[in-house]
């Protein structure tokens, strides 16, 4: 149940210093830190940590981002996770480096490295869940002791679930296939290694519970088996240890006592050479005689061969299961469907501490300035959460890395607590710079009592995005799509059903948790107690696909906001719509309990029930996975009318916004969090910023975009396969979507047949993930090889040469459309880098992006970078522009635009104007700037402070501007148009090509003159 308190449960066993002799000593110390504003980064640059890039390896590019301009490296997870992970959200110890990625020794190394550069260390961590299996030490113990475990509280396992047979047990759904099946075909053994007696399945490891070993050595086989008597009264021993599915915990204390006395004997007894006979014997009689398995077409063999293994298994605190079991019977919380990373309770105090130890030395010795925190949405309790971070980010700080005894009464956490007790969080955002990742609805934000100083960007990536997509064509796209299909989707349709279907299938198992703990307060209720079990299900279902936003934030002490509740009405008022046939009551009864608006009997008038305050707990925690599953890893496969739109914090039915939408939030994250990231790539997004931004341009030239596919569909029907049950692959929708792949992702230069047939890998495995995560013709539960084959070949026979290297004529047509494409997209990019750079917030640049970067969804974002070419051009340019000007490389950047050097040089001058000018941009005034002419054109802003100004201005639907024609460079399309700043005079410095602008007497700046030698520009006012 959720304790009451936020400041109860720091850390224990804080070690202290000088610093805190005496509690007025340490309470300046709290109050100087709560009053300092945090370290913020400058700007960020994002790299994926692995064994394929290692801190070694981070440390060698330090030079080069310190020269791009990066303030701030941010770095993936790089805590050990399980072997090979190649993003480290699969964290396996927390008190722990990674040492694939170097270890104590390679971190030691890099953080001096960055300190000499002077940079900053933001780090991802994963607070919701970890990876389990072999390597993780807390798992395998809660495998071999269940709930008596002491780990078993750290994780989020329901240990009461439904099924009677299932008390007390954890389900492990790692089987291939049915559990009969394996278990007779020898797939699960038992094996004794090192002391260990383990149960196997292929790479699966598992430990056999000390109390279950007479199993492996009956009483009345020992003397067969050639046990020694010492051995068997060891075993005599291990029959008087605590069962594991106790529900005492006084016996779980007893079990693990006894446990720790008796495991050192018997790991030493088994390794012993006197039992090696014995262990043989045993080990040959319980893994079915035989030791062999069935071949192919052989008949059934004797199963009862396998008995004294199954009973084995059966006496362990797990029971292994077939994976498609996992979607209904799991019980415990994963993050999303992953049955391998499962949740961990923040909420226990103990639980904190032990996976924050690692963080909070990091903190102290400065080596980490800042966290990203990963899925907040699946904590029971964000707020608690972070508020929490703050307090230990104070202690790491007040109380120092070198313990020299307990001078402060009760400590220097019991301190840190009592000054702290009921403090306004909402007035603080903590002297720590943390950020969240979370996606934020429209008209949403983030909850004022969070001490975070915003979200990790996405919001920003949907703005960015949108504001770039000609918004008065929405109709004809449209009706292209509807008319390349065959029929008419509606996008709110499909997220309801995919967000049921995700219900009804990955995550039923937590639709049926909730289920249960509503049953049992319904059977309390006089009112409620005729509603079966089956209309509370669906009433939970109907409500949470209804829901407009990931999550409610109610906190542990039962409050919730307005929009909280307008979120709760709203879900339920339209579950109650879309079914009539269901009790409405019932759902009248799920709103009731979520706002807690039913009290027990004799309960005071502002007591909450701590059953129903668990319940809307626990209920807040699935919203968020299932809107995750069911929107950003369904419904954005599903919906493919414009995928560009289709983006993580984005809504597929969005088709452009105004300039004056993008400035109104500029303007309120510079308000509400001027120190929240903003971003345009990351590594969940489905496609990078540059395969968006040349999508976009789509937006714009929508006969020729019409004409093109039309004639495509025509010319490559011929190319689709029929399957045996009559579906056509790709079916129409399926193709749309590669049609826009592969003109997004069309790479500037195509040279070889190596190249092409590179490019075509990369979209056959796209092409499998995305119709996959659709889940019509593919899914990851139902894989369909023939089906994937199909769409495979359909793509070689497009995109493969013939003979001779004769080209096909899909790529000829397209090769008509791609100049546009390419050159206005590539505007488009870069004229996001600079608003991205100049607007409130802190920019984040992920790995590569700072050139062109035609990625689509991981893995394939996740590809090695070339750093050796970034900084070799980035030192030329830098050269050139000393010796030959600004305005000269510019020139020539745009005369080999394709090589992607002009995106790093917008890059490299926006973030040395950002370092040079932190204030102006962190602090100044933001005013929207109008032009004189069209003001779709163009999109601009002025920040101001203090005497400095810096004006940001790009072109806006280039493509319109120049009427299709791919020239650069831009300046003698705007003609007579012009902007004008608020107040005239003054001249101005453009930092790409260095030259001095001088607006008119009017303050009138001519864009034909201000993009005249490239086609961006950032502007800063000279003294």
């Amino acid at each position: 149940m959720p304790n009451a308190s936020e400041t109860s449960h720091m850390p224990q066993e804080l070690p202290q210093n000088d610093l805190a002799r005496d509690g007025e000593n340490l309470k300046t110390c709290i109050d100087e830190h709560l009053k300092k504003d945090a370290r913020v980064p400058l700007s960020t640059y994002r790299v994926q940590m692995h064994a394929g890039f290692t801190f070694k390896d981070a440390e060698a590019t330090l030079g080069y981002l310190k020269q791009l301009g990066i303030g701030d490296y941010y770095s993936s997870p790089f805590f050990e996770a399980r072997p090979g992970s190649l993003h480290g959200y699969d964290v396996t110890r927390h008190d722990r480096l990674n040492p694939e990625i170097g270890g104590d020794a390679g971190f030691e190394e890099f953080s001096a490295a960055l300190k000499r550069a002077g940079m900053g260390l933001l780090l991802d961590i994963v607070p919701n869940h970890m990876g389990v299996g072999n390597d993780s030490l807390w798992w395998q113990d809660v495998l071999e002791n269940g709930r008596s475990s002491e780990y078993a509280e750290f994780f989020d396992i329901d240990w009461s679930p439904l099924k009677p047979d299932m008390q007390g047990k954890l389900l492990l759904p790692i089987l291939g296939n049915q559990y009969g099946e394996e278990l007779e075909s020898s797939h699960i053994q038992v094996d004794v290694e090192d002391g260990r007696t383990l149960v196997r399945y292929f790479d699966h490891t598992m430990p056999v519970a000390p109390r279950t070993l007479p199993i492996l050595f009956p009483e009345s086989e020992q003397d067969e088996l050639g046990v020694p008597e010492s051995f068997r009264s060891l075993l005599q021993e291990i029959v008087h240890v605590p069962p594991h599915d106790s529900e005492d915990t006084a016996l779980w204390v007893q079990r693990r006592s006894q446990l720790r006395e008796l495991r050192p004997r018997l790991e030493e007894a088994l390794r012993s050479e006197g039992m090696q006979p014995a262990i043989r014997a045993a080990l040959y009689r319980i893994n079915g005689e035989t030791g062999g398995t069935k071949g192919e077409g052989e008949g059934d063999t004797d199963s009862s061969r396998f008995d004294r293994l199954h009973a084995l298994l059966e006496a362990q605190p797990y029971r292994l299961a077939f994976w498609r079991v996992s979607s209904e019977e799991i019980n415990y919380r994963r993050f999303f469907d992953v049955n391998d990373l499962v949740g961990l309770r923040m909420e226990n105090p103990a639980v904190f501490k032990e996976t924050h130890c690692l963080i909070r030395k990091l903190l102290a010795k400065g080596q980490v300035t800042g966290l990203r925190i990963d899925h907040c949405d699946g904590m029971f309790n964000p707020r608690q959460y972070l508020i929490r971070l703050q307090l230990l980010a104070i202690a790491s700080q007040c109380a120092g890395e070198s313990p020299v005894g307990p001078t402060v009464p009760n400590g220097v956490e019991a301190g840190i607590r009592e000054a702290l007790r009921g403090y306004d969080w909402s007035s603080s955002q903590g002297p720590l710079y943390t950020v969240v990742e979370k996606i934020l609805e429209p008209r949403e934000s983030l909850p004022r009592e969070w001490p975070v100083r915003g979200t990790s960007g996405y919001d920003f990536v949907y703005q960015a995005n949108e504001v770039f997509i000609q918004s008065k064509n929405e109709a004809r796209l449209n009706a292209l799509y509807e008319s390349f299909i065959g029929h008419r989707l509606d996008p709110d349709e499909i997220i309801y059903r995919s967000k049921l279907q995700v219900m009804q299938s990955s995550l039923a198992s937590e639709v049926y948790v909730l289920t249960n703990l509503l049953s049992q307060m319904a059977a309390a209720n006089r009112r409620a107690r005729d509603f079966t079990d089956n209309i509370l299900e669906a009433v939970i279902r109907e409500t949470i696909a209804c829901f407009p936003v990931y999550r409610t934030y109610i906190d542990d002490r039962g409050r919730y906001t307005d929009k909280d509740r307008t979120f709760i009405r709203f879900a339920v008022a339209r579950g109650k719509r879309l079914n009539p046939d269901l009790d409405t009551s019932a759902f009248d009864f799920l709103r009731d309990t979520l706002l807690l608006g039913g009290r027990k009997e004799n309960a005071g008038p502002h007591e909450v029930d701590p059953q129903q305050l668990y319940f809307a707990l626990k209920f807040q925690q699935l919203t968020g996975p299932v809107m995750a599953k069911g929107v950003e890893d369904t419904s954005f496969y599903v919906y493919n009318r414009f995928v560009s739109s289709n983006e993580v914090g984005g809504s597929m039915k969005a088709f452009g916004i105004s300039a004056e939408t993008f400035h109104a939030s500029n303007q309120d994250r510079l308000e509400h969090s001027p120190d929240a990231m903003v971003t345009t790539s990351t590594h969940d997004t489905k496609r990078s910023e540059d395969v968006r931004a040349r999508l976009n341009v789509i937006s714009e030239m929508p006969a020729e975009w019409s004409a093109a596919v039309r004639r495509w569909q025509r010319m490559n029907a011929r190319f689709k396969r029929k399957l045996e049950d009559g579906r056509v692959a790709p079916d129409a929708n399926e193709e749309y979507l590669l049609y826009q792949t592969i003109a997004g992702a069309w790479p500037w230069v195509m040279e070889g047949l190596d190249a092409r047939k590179a490019y075509l890998d990369r979209l056959k495995e796209y092409a499998s993930k995305a119709l996959s995560e659709a889940k019509v013709n593919l899914s990851w539960l139902n894989p369909d090889p023939d089906y994937a084959a199909a769409v495979h070949g359909f793509l070689e026979d497009i995109l493969l040469p013939g003979p001779r290297m004769k080209e096909t004529r899909f790529v000829e047509t397209l090769k008509s459309i791609l100049p546009q494409l390419q050159l206005f997209g590539g505007i488009n990019s870069l004229a996001q880098v600079v608003m991205k750079a100049a607007s409130p917030g802190v920019p984040d640049f992920y790995q590569g992006t700072e050139m062109w970067d035609l990625a689509l969804v991981d893995p394939d974002n996740r590809r090695p970078v070339d750093y050796e070419l970034r900084s070799k051009a980035l030192g030329e340019m830098r050269n050139t522009a000393e010796t030959r000007g600004a305005a000269a490389l510019c020139a020539e950047l745009l005369g080999s635009f394709a090589d992607g050097r002009a995106k790093l040089w917008t890059t490299h001058r926006a973030l040395e104007l950002r370092a040079r000018h932190h204030e102006v941009f962190r602090r100044g005034s933001y005013l929207p700037l109008q032009v004189e002419a069209d003001k779709q054109q163009v999109l601009g802003f002025v920040r101001s402070l203090e005497g400095t100004s810096i004006v940001a201005m790009v072109p806006r639907f280039a493509c319109s501007l120049m009427k299709g024609k791919p020239n650069m460079p831009l300046g003698d399309a705007w003609g007579d148009a012009a902007v004008t700043l608020a107040e005239p005079g003054g001249t101005f410095r453009n930092v790409f090509t260095d030259e001095r602008v001088v607006p008119g007497a009017d303050g009138g700046l001519l864009l034909r003159e201000l993009f005249g030698s490239f086609p961006v520009a950032l502007l800063v006012s000279e003294r």
